[in-house]
């Protein structure tokens, strides 16, 4: 409950910046964040395959999943990329026209651990005792590092300290400014900040929390009704996308992402992109799985921010991504 209140209330603050509906075929889509985790998106893009679909893109920075669900909500935006748990938060809130996932783009965090010391012989237990930005709390990337500590037999209060209290899109700047021992970053953020001398990378948490359905596409149950065309359009191109990107190494695709990331260097673009390719971090096939979403509940659950579970038809729909894959795939 005290989820829905939050997001209807940013709704409020929102529904104002809503535009009349574009008649060209124009998606807006919000973010949660801008990271090269999210390369394929940019990358249909980049090398024409929504032009190809005859859809062009706008995308916004919501810079968080709270901030993205209200945008969806609000309809300053038509599709929300983020982490699941946003709108199964809604869902079990029950709210009507709730949005539905209809694809999954990373199937694991995208998060980096960086520590303000060199640790070449990093292991979990080197977090005992110390303060850790993770994240907003109730938002995957803060509640699957909660999962990798249980995990590892540590608990935040007891063993550590998790810091909640720096919205998402600041954590990096307050880390930089002295707050706590180690901070959770994206890449290129943490690549970046690496270089610069400031830290050091010393664990991927998507690599020690397996897999998970961490971002998604999404979308109110009305407007994909109204929009099956575009919406399976937009998942074939993405779909395209990916395959590009498995396909080829990363110095190819690096110089295709520099308009995305004009202050990022070419140099750590690639690195960023090794960095997601070692992972694993993207889905083939953009549908989201019983298994991974499953996991994604005990998570949830695991942080004591889920009031009930629901099957996986309530929350997502994957007639358009399975569609998508299979017109991808039998092209060859």
């Amino acid at each position: 409950m005290k989820k829905m209140l939050a997001i209807l209330f940013s709704v409020l603050f929102t529904l104002p910046l809503a535009g009349c509906k574009d008649e060209k075929k124009v998606l807006r889509i919000n973010e949660v964040t801008h990271s090269v985790f999210y390369a394929p998106l940019y990358l249909a893009e980049a090398l024409g395959y929504f032009a190809e679909e005859g859809i062009e893109i706008e995308i916004t920075n919501g810079g968080g999943a709270d901030n993205t669900m209200a945008a969806v909500l609000s309809g300053s935006a038509d599709v929300g990329f983020c982490g699941p748990e946003a709108a199964l938060y809604v869902l079990v809130g029950g709210s009507t026209d709730v949005p539905k996932v209809f694809g999954q783009l990373t199937k694991r965090d995208g998060s980096f651990l960086v520590s303000r010391v060199k640790e070449d012989n990093f292991t979990f237990e080197n977090l005992r005792g110390k303060e850790i930005l993770a994240g907003r709390r109730g938002g995957v990337p803060a509640m699957t590092f909660e999962t990798v500590l249980k995990e590892h037999g540590l608990k935040d209060g007891v063993d550590l300290t998790l810091n909640y209290d720096v919205a998402f899109n600041l954590m990096t700047s307050a880390f930089e400014s002295g707050v706590a021992d180690y901070c959770t970053m994206f890449e290129p953020t943490a690549s970046e900040y690496e270089k610069a001398g400031k830290g050091y990378i010393v664990a991927s948490v998507g690599e020690a929390s397996g897999e998970i359905p961490y971002t998604c596409f999404m979308a109110k149950e009305s407007y994909i009704t109204a929009h099956e065309e575009q919406i399976e359009g937009f998942l074939r191109a993405v779909t395209k996308s990916v395959k590009y990107v498995m396909e080829h190494d990363s110095k190819t695709l690096a110089p295709l992402l520099v308009s995305y990331f004009e202050s990022t260097s070419l140099d750590s673009i690639s690195t960023s992109l090794d960095s997601y390719k070692r992972i694993d971090a993207w889905m083939t096939n953009l549908t989201m799985e019983e298994n991974s979403f499953s996991r994604l509940q005990d998570v949830i659950e695991n942080a004591g921010e889920l009031a009930r579970r629901v099957s996986l038809e309530e929350l997502s729909v994957s007639a358009y991504s399975q569609k998508a894959y299979r017109d991808v795939y039998s092209e060859g």
